[in-house]
């Protein structure tokens, strides 16, 4: 089992913790995360592109001429595909791009990024993240000390921390994920992550 440091707000070690081999020493599945990515970014697409067809464009529905006798090709109508002006022919319509993911995929891929980001040493477990009130100028330099970088993904047990969530809303960069709603995406997304002891201990157990 890996052992990771445990660090307080001041970025001091006050102890160790044993993580699950299977999820945070799992293989790095690059193929898994990059469905994983390719999901979470189907769900959000607006899919909102339109074109009009023949019989949603302007224009009159009048026989332009005669079907015979003048020469010209025949012509049913002045919205037809080919004229300009006219209709598109299998243009895209309103649609939902998003699908689901197999669970055992999402699970993969969230035990990949959890094993990535501590391989690379961008993941770190704080004690707890208890803050005397909602102070943005309290949280913004605590995350400093602990050398978060500039996107910074923080992940803590407690969905209830008010002064965490008060108080971090307001910092660029910085996401905040209760521990039952971090996906491969989240941890991908962000330079560095920031577990708390409690959310460390609860994702080493259920995805175990």
């Amino acid at each position: 089992m890996p052992t990771v440091d445990v660090v307080d707000l001041n970025n001091q070690k006050v102890g160790e913790l044993e993580l699950a081999d299977a999820v945070f020493a799992a293989e790095v599945n690059e193929a898994l995360l990059y469905e994983a990515v390719r999901h979470e970014r189907a769900g959000v697409r607006s899919g909102t592109a339109k074109t009009k067809t023949r019989h949603e464009v302007s224009g009159s529905g009048k026989k332009l001429w005669k079907q015979k006798g003048t020469g010209r090709a025949r012509m049913g109508s002045i919205r037809s595909p080919i004229w300009r002006h006219g209709g598109t022919a299998h243009g895209p319509v309103p649609r939902d791009y998003s699908y689901k993911l197999p669970r055992k995929m999402v699970l993969g891929a969230l035990r990949s990024a959890l094993s990535a980001k501590l391989r690379d040493g961008e993941l770190k477990i704080v004690q707890t993240f208890q803050f005397d009130g909602p102070k943005t100028k309290g949280i913004a330099a605590a995350l400093k000390t602990l050398e978060a970088g500039r996107k910074v993904l923080v992940v803590d047990n407690d969905a209830e921390n008010r002064s965490l969530q008060l108080g971090a809303r307001n910092i660029a960069g910085v996401t905040l994920r209760a521990s039952r709603e971090v996906t491969a995406y989240d941890l991908l997304g962000h330079q560095h992550v920031l577990l708390s002891e409690a959310a460390a201990r609860k994702l080493s157990e259920a995805l175990a």
